[in-house]
């Protein structure tokens, strides 16, 4: 399976199942795990290597989730709204230290609900340790919106 197959696949699956999550970091948790999941079986080829990618990405995504604060979301959405794909914004969160790159990957729109949508890349450098996850948003109202 290609890189552009494994992320659709990824992406998918987080919007199916991660709407019955509770917060931010639950979200982010089941998208890393879902990814993780699919990167493993990717590279392993076996459910061994499946489980791990998925407890992997799992326990990455529900750090960047929980770590992201107000200030965060405000520059995330700044780059769904304004930067062109694969150019890369970079900040230090005040308040944390926390660092983040977010890259917006792919523009598109939904055929289903004929919105348009953004995927973006987030690497995240939570107390010195580097994290990457893939984050969708799809305009709504006016508004970028995450979808879970």
């Amino acid at each position: 399976m290609d890189t552009k197959k494994i992320l659709a696949v990824g992406t998918i699956t987080t919007l199916l199942l991660g709407g019955c999550m509770a917060n931010k970091a639950q979200q982010g948790g089941f998208g890393g795990a879902a990814v993780g999941a699919i990167v493993g079986q990717a590279i392993g080829h076996d459910t061994e290597a499946t489980l791990l990618g998925a407890a992997v990405g799992g326990i990455l995504g529900y750090m960047v989730g929980n770590e992201m604060d107000k200030e965060d979301r405000r520059r995330l959405n700044d780059v769904y709204e304004y930067q062109p794909d694969n150019t890369t914004t970079e900040w230090v969160n005040p308040n944390t230290g926390n660092r983040y790159r977010a890259t917006p990957r792919r523009t598109y729109r939904d055929p289903r609900t004929r919105r348009d949508c953004r995927e973006v890349e987030i690497l995240a450098e939570i107390d010195g340790k580097a994290e990457k996850t893939y984050a969708t948003a799809c305009r709504i109202n006016g508004r970028w919106e995450i979808q879970q």
